[in-house]
């Protein structure tokens, strides 16, 4: 079992910025794939930015050139760097974690861009 704690989330206005944490326990060996989804309200889940255990990372279009994907192994801990927020960023983010075929959720974080 891997257990995911999302933290960092919070209120902000738009332009600003925020870092999302995710720290992963447990099970956390061959732990090949972590990554950030989101859900606005009304909308399906969709995926922000991923990262392979060999640092490989990709985006949403939405998301490219304002947010980093990064990743401490050391600490089992992935980073999500937003930047220029926008109020359509809001939404609930989710940490994601792939470990052979299983996966794991995080509670959730909500973050909020609003002036």
């Amino acid at each position: 079992q891997v257990q995911l704690v999302e933290s960092g989330g919070g209120l902000v206005q738009p332009g600003g910025s925020l870092r999302l944490s995710c720290a992963a326990s447990g099970s956390t060996s061959s732990i090949n794939y972590m990554g950030w989804y989101r859900q606005a309200p009304g909308k399906q889940r969709e995926l922000v930015a991923a990262i392979t255990s060999d640092g490989s990372t990709n985006y949403a279009d939405s998301v490219k050139g304002r947010f980093t994907i990064s990743r401490d192994n050391a600490k089992n801990t992935v980073y999500l760097q937003m930047n220029s927020l926008k109020p359509e960023d809001t939404a609930v983010y989710y940490c994601y974690a792939l470990r052979v075929i299983s996966q794991y959720w995080g509670q959730g974080t909500q973050v909020t861009v609003s002036s």
